[in-house]
């Protein structure tokens, strides 16, 4: 006789793997490598800079009126 399994759990656990295959997939199809992640995170960290230093001094304008 074969052993008894539950049938809740057995659907479950395939239910999971299913899921995990799926976001295997997407990891591989949309992810992002790490050196460009860093790689764009630098570029906006540089332009914030450059546009912080092109910033008009609130009260340098008031001062001239």
């Amino acid at each position: 006789m074969g052993s008894v399994i539950n049938l809740n759990r057995y659907r479950k656990q395939k239910l999971a793997a299913e899921r995990e295959r799926r976001a295997n997939e997407k990891r591989v199809r949309f992810g992002i490598p790490k050196s460009q992640r860093d790689k764009s995170a630098a570029e906006r960290a540089l332009e914030a800079r450059r546009l912080d230093g092109l910033k008009r001094d609130e009260h340098a304008a008031e001062r001239d009126e």
